[in-house]
């Protein structure tokens, strides 16, 4: 699963979403993430190496916080 503004890191990804951003994930050709609940997410996206792996907790198909 990848993250929608393909945070460079995880600092960036909970820094995006202190500032109120709202992002939701998404996974390419590998089915339809969950709308509520903890998933797990990577970026940055392919074609760049994953650097960070996270684990976020999804409401109403957004990402609400960062779990770890």
């Amino acid at each position: 699963m990848y993250v929608t503004g393909n945070p460079k890191t995880k600092k960036a990804l909970r820094e995006a979403l202190q500032r109120g951003e709202t992002l939701t994930i998404f996974a390419p050709g590998l089915g339809t993430p969950k709308e509520n609940g903890v998933e797990n997410v990577e970026g940055p996206h392919y074609p760049e190496p994953h650097r960070w792996y996270a684990r976020v907790q999804m409401v109403d198909g957004k990402i609400a916080r960062v779990v770890s």
